[in-house]
């Protein structure tokens, strides 16, 4: 039987601060569901200074970090979700984007928003497979 599994991380792991109530991923059984990242500097907490190729960078890292420390990478990610605050970003976020992943891309949905925290470009979350242990 599966238990729900609150993970939260320090700056120190290369994650952001969180700045609300909730957890930086949750995990159930083999099945992380990651919080949405922000452009944010994990030493700084401050948004990071850039454009949107910029700021997809630092998202991606930030996420990159939580998966990590949960034993797992961007390949990983089974759903991805983007949120941009300005669709004529889409192309410039898609070559950043890719670029972190090998091939096959996770599914993905992108969706226009009015506003983000911190008054980002993006934010991402994602929900990813976590490798099996193996059996000793």
């Amino acid at each position: 039987m599966f238990t729900k599994q609150s993970l939260s991380f320090a700056p120190t792991d290369g994650v952001p601060p969180q700045v609300g109530p909730f957890s930086h991923a949750t995990r159930w059984g083999n099945l992380l569901f990651v919080t949405g990242q922000m452009p944010t500097d994990p030493a700084t907490g401050k948004l990071v200074a850039g454009g949107i190729a910029e700021q997809t960078r630092q998202v991606l890292s930030n996420l990159a970090a939580v998966l990590a420390s949960c034993g797992a990478t961007l390949d990983d990610a089974l759903m991805v979700r983007v949120y941009l605050t300005d669709f004529g970003d889409f192309d410039e976020f898609n070559k950043e984007y890719v670029s972190w992943f090998t091939q096959p891309l996770p599914s993905r949905t992108c969706v226009g928003v009015t506003g983000l925290a911190v008054n980002a470009a993006v934010e991402i979350d994602l929900i990813a497979g976590l490798p099996e242990e193996e059996n000793v």
